[in-house]
């Protein structure tokens, strides 16, 4: 006759040695799968890096990659496009934008077929792009934006990236060296799409600029921080959001609105749209185009019958 104390003690032990082993299968394939994420991610850079794709986007596509390969787990060799659908509807449930969704899309994409050279097409349509219009500030609020700040190194970071539409990635980016005073010209180098080019600004700065650069190595930042080096997006984001907030603007614009603003602005003064494309660095003039559907002064003019 059995036990029972006995044979209740074994299912025990049977059943923790059960879980034990689990657990190490489980901290095993985790192991595994983590360093095949990372060799994978790792391929993915050095790929990007030979493109010559921006570090900003090397990092937003490894920061997408790794979302998705955390959400797929299983097979990432392999192309799974109801996975992907899948992982793709999770962020649209989210509120994430159709620009963030295509980035996700373009990242797996790029993986699939430049990474592992896997012929096989990922046959799923780009997120529609939202037709917004670009948020404009009137030359009456840039002046009380750039008005209302106090610091004097802060006023020419707002005046230059709205007198010469930069972006806010080419303004802290810039040298003194890029600087041609006497010609009024900024020559921008390796700018979005590792293009150069040469925009203006106005002489009503000039003197300024001048003061600014005067005795800097040419190889200097303009706008250096405190710590040296360039200032961080983040600094030129706050500071044009505190000088919006204590302009008393209401309007949901960012520093890229100083940059839409400068182009809205110059298509207003009859400047050709082909010169504001070359100004802006567009390579395509449609993207140039959708600043004619804020600037159409004769529809502006009309007034409502009410």
């Amino acid at each position: 006759m059995y036990n029972t104390n006995l044979l209740l003690y074994i299912i025990r032990i049977q059943h923790i040695i059960q879980a034990k082993l689990i657990t190490i299968i489980y901290r095993f394939y985790f192991i595994e799968l983590n360093k095949i994420m990372q060799e994978y991610l790792k391929q993915t850079k050095q790929e990007l890096k030979l493109r010559n794709y921006s570090f900003k986007t090397i990092k937003t596509y490894l920061g997408c990659l790794r979302e998705y390969f955390d959400f797929k787990k299983l097979n990432l060799e392999k192309i799974d496009e109801g996975n992907i659908k899948q992982f793709l509807l999770n962020k649209q449930g989210k509120n994430y934008s159709s620009q963030t969704i295509n980035l996700y899309l373009n990242a797996i994409k790029f993986f699939y077929r430049e990474v592992l050279k896997i012929p096989e097409k990922i046959n799923l349509k780009f997120a529609k792009r939202s037709k917004k219009l670009p948020i404009v500030l009137s030359r009456e609020e840039i002046k009380n934006i750039i008005d209302s700040i106090s610091n004097p190194k802060h006023k020419l970071i707002i005046s230059l990236a709205y007198g010469a539409g930069l972006r806010i990635s080419e303004i802290i980016s810039l040298k003194v060296k890029d600087i041609n005073v006497e010609e009024l010209t900024i020559h921008l180098k390796n700018a979005k799409g590792k293009k150069d080019r040469i925009t203006i600004f106005p002489e009503k700065i000039k003197t300024c600029l001048q003061n600014l650069i005067a005795g800097k190595n040419p190889n200097n930042y303009l706008f250096e921080s405190e710590r040296g080096g360039n200032l961080t997006e983040r600094t030129a984001q706050k500071v044009f959001k505190n000088a919006l907030r204590k302009a008393g603007i209401k309007k949901d614009a960012t520093f890229h609105s100083l940059r839409h603003s400068f182009a809205t602005h110059l298509l207003e003064n009859g400047v050709d749209i082909r010169y504001v494309q070359k100004l802006l660095g567009h390579r395509n003039i449609r993207t140039t185009q959708v600043y004619t559907q804020v600037t159409n002064t004769k529809l502006k003019n009309i007034k409502s019958p009410l």
